[in-house]
């Protein structure tokens, strides 16, 4: 009977035209839609278009400072409260003017050096360390600097803040900061929480809080303003994200081999699947973030081993991490706002750029393309639906966020983007 009907040019009309409209409805920001029907997008409401000044409700903070796990600690202080009574939802984020540090440091009395807090009358619920990678970034910091410490004190934690320095002029390396400064944390204190967050990111809204989700890493900058204040894709796991001290030691870290922009967010997200691990998030209409404008960094070009190196993680990331790690600790200083820990890491081994060779020069990604086509191994591809109902495959240059942006403005999404994707147009489409 279902032969029967499948034959009859009507059935078959429908079926195609039902596919067809779940295409479009896809291409269309299904995504997006999709996400907010199963939960994602759920959560309460807030009015952006009034924002509270970041320092609100400061003087309502109780005592005086004190300093965490010093001798003089008050005992057998009540708990904090889950949710802070001194949050005020949605927060002004400005660029300009940068204060200065000695505005920052008079603007947070409470602020021990370390750039260390401690509410004075209650018991806090997590010991957060949030730990920022840096270099040559001084106006970013200082205006994270000016905006993370009042909205930290006003959710009653006890944290600290970690600027860990890369030394020298070689490639960057983000994640590889990220490991010396959770490794020097963690000498300090047993934290609760460790926030690994990008210096150029601003949260919007303090009822982000900066807590750990005890069943699994937590990716919290959900909204940035990059990406439209949305989640550009599933996988995306970059700017600011938070996991307990276990989970980060269950896999094992963040790699250490990617030197330069790109490629470190989605093999972190590919660790914690393989780790036995899933993402959490907290609303979209809760992880606001708002990035500083910048032009690129001069040692952080575009990295053109991270799809080699993204390829390999299913079979690396037991070896490469916390348990491969190595660095020369150059410096320790107790700022009045923040733990300075400068550090050697090394220089990329394999060069600031791609290696020469007869098939293609240094600088021609096309060739480049080509040669990283022939070397790694069959990868499940991502279907492009567009709305012609062509199928493509994609590959590109650009870093996955950006892609998608630029897929989805031209009507076309990716229903099976995986990190392991080496992704070069689409349909015909010029990215």
């Amino acid at each position: 009977m279902l032969r029967r009907l499948l034959e009859r040019p009507c059935t078959l009309a429908l079926l195609v035209g039902s596919q067809l409209a779940v295409m479009m409805y896809l291409s269309l920001g299904g995504f997006r839609s999709l996400s907010a029907l199963f939960g994602r997008d759920q959560g309460p409401t807030f009015d952006y278009s009034h924002p509270r000044d970041v320092y609100s409700n400061l003087s309502h903070l109780p005592g005086a400072p004190v300093a965490p796990g010093g001798p003089s600690a008050p005992q057998g202080l009540p708990y904090c409260p889950e949710r802070s009574p001194l949050l005020v939802g949605p927060v002004s984020v400005s660029f300009s003017p940068v204060p200065s540090i000695a505005e920052i440091v008079e603007r947070n009395p409470r602020v021990e050096p370390g750039g260390r807090y401690r509410p004075a009358g209650c018991e806090p619920r997590s010991r957060t360390a949030i730990i920022v990678p840096h270099r040559a970034r001084e106006h970013h910091l200082r205006l994270l600097l000016y905006h993370l410490h009042p909205f930290l004190q006003r959710q009653q934690l006890a944290y600290g803040i970690y600027v860990i320095h890369q030394a020298g002029n070689g490639t960057f390396n983000r994640a590889k900061l990220l490991n010396v400064g959770v490794r020097e944390a963690l000498r300090d204190e047993e934290w609760d929480c460790l926030f690994l967050h990008d210096v150029d990111l601003l949260p919007e809204n303090d009822h982000n809080l900066y807590v750990c989700d005890p069943r699994g890493p937590r990716h919290v900058a959900v909204a940035m303003n990059k990406f439209g204040y949305s989640l550009p894709y599933p996988q995306y796991f970059g700017g600011v994200s938070a996991l307990t001290p276990d989970q980060y030691l269950k896999m094992n870290g963040f790699p250490n081999e990617y030197w330069g922009w790109g490629g470190e967010d989605d093999d972190i997200a590919t660790r914690v699947r393989l780790a036995g691990m899933k993402i959490s998030r907290p609303p979209t209409s809760v992880g606001h973030y708002k990035m500083v404008k910048h032009r690129g960094d001069k040692g952080n070009e575009e990295n053109p081993h991270r799809f080699d190196l993204l390829v390999r993680t299913q079979n690396s990331w037991t070896q490469d991490g916390m348990n491969s790690l190595t660095y020369r600790l150059l410096a320790r200083e107790l700022g009045p706002l923040y733990t300075n820990v400068t550090a050697d890491i090394g220089t990329d081994p394999r060069g600031p750029r791609a290696p020469p060779g007869p098939r293609y020069p240094p600088g021609s990604s096309q060739a480049f393309r080509q040669e990283m086509l022939q070397r790694r191994p069959p990868a499940r591809p991502a279907l492009c639906l567009l709305p012609t109902t062509q199928p493509a495959v994609v590959h590109t240059d650009s870093s996955l966020p950006t892609l998608i942006m630029k897929l989805n403005q031209k009507g076309c999404i990716l229903p099976t983007l995986s990190s392991s994707l080496l992704l070069e147009g689409c349909g015909g489409i010029e990215l």
